[in-house]
């Protein structure tokens, strides 16, 4: 249940994304940096992060929980554009990687999420996110982020 205590601390985030996910012609990528803080939840058993996009002028939280009857994690988003809570994406680590996956909307349309988190080394970290409009048949790599530690582990 303490798959996520690597990330407990400060975090600068470099991240990468796709402008038009799932869109016709050719790919065009966007960087802005962020800054996140991690924070454990229930003696490992959950966490909460915020993360800022200073060049974007907005924030997001994520809050990850851990599910001990199925030993799954649930993480969970939202932006303070909407203020409203995603739908989450499930699932668990195999060693230093953890793959999450759930049910979703973009541009009204449905997609299938998955998140892939690495655990690099005690002071980095990514985050990718896929899209899926075909039930899982195909993914479209849309954001990344390459996390470096700031400050102390949190945990």
């Amino acid at each position: 249940m303490n798959d996520f205590d690597f990330l407990h601390g400060s975090w600068d985030v470099a991240n990468r994304r796709l402008t038009a996910p799932l869109g016709p012609g050719p790919a065009t990528w966007t960087e802005f940096p962020g800054h996140a803080v991690v924070r454990p939840l229930f003696e490992g058993a959950g966490n909460i992060d915020e993360i800022t996009f200073p060049t974007l002028g907005r924030q997001g939280v994520t809050l990850r929980l851990f599910d001990r009857a199925t030993g799954r994690w649930a993480i969970h988003w939202s932006d303070s554009r909407t203020g409203r809570l995603d739908p989450p994406v499930v699932g668990a680590f195999t060693g230093d990687r953890g793959d999450f996956f759930g049910d979703d909307t973009y541009d009204g349309r449905p997609v299938r999420v998955h998140f892939t988190w690495h655990r690099l080394s005690p002071d980095a970290a990514r985050w990718e996110q896929e899209f899926s409009a075909d039930d899982g048949r195909t993914w479209e790599l849309n954001w990344t982020m390459e996390l470096t530690r700031t400050g102390g582990s949190g945990a």
